[in-house]
């Protein structure tokens, strides 16, 4: 049986190869594994050449972490602590548009990739955890794991996916304060939105945990089968 075709977004960023620091297209292998663990096919996209073109040979598409989003998308100025790659940015801004007006792509956003799918769906971001929430628990360090609980709405596709209630893993300091088109279905235990989805659409699922990083590969199984899907479909279409 033939995969399905993944997409998944890279980090732009110097890179030491022997004794030279080369600007590179990397991503942590953990993304790429936790596609092929779930039977689908990784194909890594790089922003050097950002066209809505990739799209087209995709049966599918997750936007990885990294880097924050820059506030200017949605009207706000820089906080001290926010640190965006304006070339990740705009290419990933014109491929996270293009995915979600293609017929029924399927989209995964993860941790900064759920942030850029709320800001390209009208809604805005907390720069800065800590201010909101007022403890660090978000951004684990020596004394913390970053694992904590969520509860999920239910009806959504969050819960359909992974329960009313689950324990995920956090690395991040910005997060979504309001979801824009987009629906919040997902919350931490201090009330931080941990997962959004579009319920109008066939699967766009944004979720603020790395479950690449974590045994719990259900949100990328969920994407892996969506695609499935949509290639056996598009593909059946294509033999008529």
């Amino acid at each position: 049986m033939t995969r399905p075709l993944i997409g998944l977004t890279t980090y732009a960023q110097d890179t030491r190869f022997g004794t030279v620091d080369v600007p590179s297209a990397v991503l942590p292998l953990t993304y790429v594994r936790a596609v092929h663990a779930t039977g689908g096919r990784a194909v890594l996209i790089t922003t050097d050449d950002p066209g809505d073109d990739v799209l087209h040979g995709l049966d599918g598409i997750v936007f990885t972490g990294g880097s924050d989003v820059s506030p200017g998308y949605y009207g706000a100025e820089p906080h001290p602590l926010t640190v965006s790659v304006p070339e990740r940015d705009e290419a990933e801004m014109l491929l996270m548009r293009a995915a979600l007006a293609a017929p029924d792509l399927p989209v995964l956003g993860v941790c900064r990739g759920m942030q850029l799918l709320t800001v390209a769906s009208g809604g805005r971001l907390h720069q800065h955890v800590p201010d909101v929430v007022g403890h660090t628990g978000h951004m684990p360090g020596d004394d913390q794991d970053g694992f904590h609980g969520v509860r999920l709405a239910p009806g959504s596709r969050a819960a359909a996916i992974m329960g009313l209630e689950a324990p995920v893993n956090s690395f991040h300091h910005q997060a979504v304060a309001d979801p824009g088109r987009l629906v919040a279905t997902g919350w931490a235990e201090d009330g931080l939105i941990e997962a959004v989805e579009d319920p109008d659409a066939g699967f766009v699922l944004g979720v603020q945990w790395h479950p690449e990083r974590t045994d719990d590969l259900r949100p990328f199984a969920a994407l892996v089968e969506a695609a499935r899907h949509r290639a056996g479909v598009t593909r059946a279409r294509i033999a008529a």
